[in-house]
């Protein structure tokens, strides 16, 4: 092989590699300053503790984002991913998680009545001593496909399996 063909042959080896850009540290100071950030980078960014109304984040990458403790009331998170985040004991109340993507999050203690999950993925998603007696879009046919325990609160005539 000729040197420079080499060199390029090494360099896109190398380059194919890399990780991609994982999260954009701007958007998430932005959301964390209250701002709505929808179609951001969120991704792992940490959001817990945060405290504020009505932001659009929909179609926001929160992938394995911390909402621990956060209190985002009325918050759109729709068709957002929300793939492996850790929402423990978040107020989400009249959020709208609409086609978005919960797969293996943990809502464990959070407060989710009167959320909308209209379409949303809720594979491998915790709700384990959740709150969402008045939360709407739910089919049981989702919510077997997520778990809870004895201290879920779903609304009338649903069920979850236990994790």
């Amino acid at each position: 092989m000729k040197p420079i063909l080499t060199a390029v042959v090494i360099l896109a080896t190398a380059t194919a590699a890399l990780p991609a850009v994982a999260q954009n540290a701007g958007q998430i100071a932005r959301v964390r300053g209250g701002a709505s950030c929808a179609g951001c980078n969120l991704f792992q960014g940490d959001l817990s503790g945060l405290q504020a109304r009505g932001l659009n984040l929909n179609g926001a990458r929160l992938r394995q984002a911390n909402l621990s403790l956060a209190v985002m009331n009325r918050t759109r998170f729709s068709n957002a991913d929300l793939r492996d985040v850790d929402a423990y004991g978040g107020v989400f109340s009249g959020s709208s998680f609409a086609g978005a993507n919960l797969t293996n999050a943990s809502f464990v203690g959070a407060y989710l009545d009167g959320a909308n999950f209209s379409g949303a993925t809720l594979s491998g998603t915790n709700f384990a001593g959740a709150s969402l007696e008045r939360a709407t879009g739910l089919s049981q046919s989702r919510l077997n496909q997520a778990c809870g325990d004895e201290a879920t609160q779903l609304p009338a005539g649903l069920t979850i399996p236990h994790c």
